[in-house]
């Protein structure tokens, strides 16, 4: 005979009486709000609620509450407790799950739920999916899938230069734009760009990158992507500017990066790559760099190994993977680069997409009317998630600078980094 568990038989007690009045299909079953219980108390602390549709509702575990989860539908549920992550990305996207309340801040909490236990961890790694293929046909594809949906798109929401990566704000008040131009100053520094330098650049954006470094630097740049529109928009642009003959935007992958250069660069790029084919850039890098050469890559990363987000690389990101500092070395070592200065600015990308999401609400209008409503929720949920993940430490950003071991031409300080 099975041993009473009084907090269960509560919780049971207490759904009946919360859907009593309820008849038929309107009413949640006995089941769905005893998994939903469970599933919710094994994510405590937590400082939110839950309410079913039927008015069920789950208080939070301690305090007042932050925001209120509303399932909207039997299928929500199903599928959110099948699916976790998917489910519920799917079903925001749809309004089958709404938020009210802080958005952020209930994300934030779900970010730091601790790591399930016993038949929940089984079931965690049941809901986690591989994350797709990055071989040069995948590559495209997963591009495509992101980057490609319009420029006109982008345009609502991003700064003047299509900066679509983390920017810097060494004053906190910084605007985005100034705070975008401020993040390709940084790197160019880092990279000690002098005027006449050649510089390999392995996913260009808009291009905004290598128009600065051409610029303002003086330098001779070689941009390679596989997204279509970005290079369209980016040579049209250098055309008409009237600096394509000191930038180069190649519609190839970045394997087939060729030719001698003193500085390479990749900005947002390597969570596309893939760590199975870390080794592949390590040896394009060594292919490329000149003796004295120096290197920095930007990305997106985490402090121990994790998929990413399974909603947002199946419905946003294909393909992506934000390594660890220990999985980037993958590159580093089998060619013996030195690695010389390792920056986190997993706080600034936090404020990066707070800047994002505050234009895309004030955009929303026409978001919907380029796409539907479904797209923009998809969206919003997107970048708030990735705002929250930032704050809570799940996700970091990691600005790594490298040279050859042999290479004796270095900066005895960092003063060049801040003049």
């Amino acid at each position: 005979m099975a041993t009473p568990n009084p907090v269960f038989d509560q919780e049971k007690a207490d759904a009946r009486s919360a859907t009593k009045g309820f008849q038929g299909s309107d009413r949640s079953r006995a089941y769905e709000r005893y998994l939903l219980t469970r599933v919710i108390h094994a994510m405590a602390p937590r400082q939110y609620a839950v309410v079913l549709w039927d008015g069920f509702r789950i208080e939070p575990s301690h305090g007042s509450s932050i925001a209120t989860v509303h399932i909207h539908s039997r299928l929500a549920l199903k599928n959110l407790l099948r699916q976790g992550d998917v489910g519920f990305g799917d079903a925001f996207s749809t309004g089958e799950i709404t938020v009210e309340g802080d958005l952020i801040g209930f994300l934030i909490e779900v970010y730091q739920t601790p790591e399930p236990k016993g038949i929940f961890k089984v079931v965690k790694r049941i809901q986690q999916r591989s994350p797709r293929a990055n071989t040069p046909a995948g590559s495209r594809e997963n591009i495509h899938h992101h980057y490609d949906i319009g420029n006109d798109f982008y345009k609502l929401w991003l700064d003047r230069e299509m900066q679509y990566t983390c920017a810097y704000f060494p004053e906190d008040a910084m605007e985005i734009e100034a705070a975008q131009q401020a993040k390709m100053d940084h790197i160019c520094r880092k990279l000690q760009l002098r005027p006449g330098d050649r510089v390999a650049e392995a996913g260009c954006g808009w291009g905004g990158l290598a128009r600065h470094m051409a610029l303002h630097y003086g330098a001779i740049v070689s941009s390679w992507n596989v997204s279509a529109e970005q290079v369209r928009y980016a040579t049209d642009r250098a055309k008409s500017e009237g600096y394509d003959d000191r930038v180069n935007y190649v519609l190839d992958d970045y394997r087939n990066i060729k030719g001698e250069y003193d500085a390479f660069v990749s900005v947002g790029m390597l969570e596309h790559v893939g760590c199975d084919h870390y080794p592949d850039l390590g040896d394009v890098v060594d292919r490329c760099l000149t003796a004295e050469g120096r290197g920095l890559i930007h990305t997106i990363g985490r402090n121990r190994p994790r998929l990413m987000n399974a909603w947002i690389e199946k419905r946003i990101f294909p393909g992506a993977y934000p390594p660890t500092l220990g999985e980037m070395m993958d590159i580093f070592e089998p060619h013996r680069f030195s690695i010389l200065d390792v920056e986190n600015l997993r706080l600034h990308y936090a404020k990066t997409l707070e800047a994002w999401l505050s234009r895309f609400d004030a955009s929303q209008h026409q978001v919907t009317q380029q796409f539907d409503e479904n797209f923009t929720r998809a969206w919003r949920l997107y970048l708030a998630g990735s705002q929250a993940a930032f704050l809570s430490g799940a996700l970091q950003l990691f600005q790594v600078v490298f040279t050859r071991e042999r290479n004796n031409t270095l900066a005895a300080s960092r003063t060049h980094l801040y003049s």
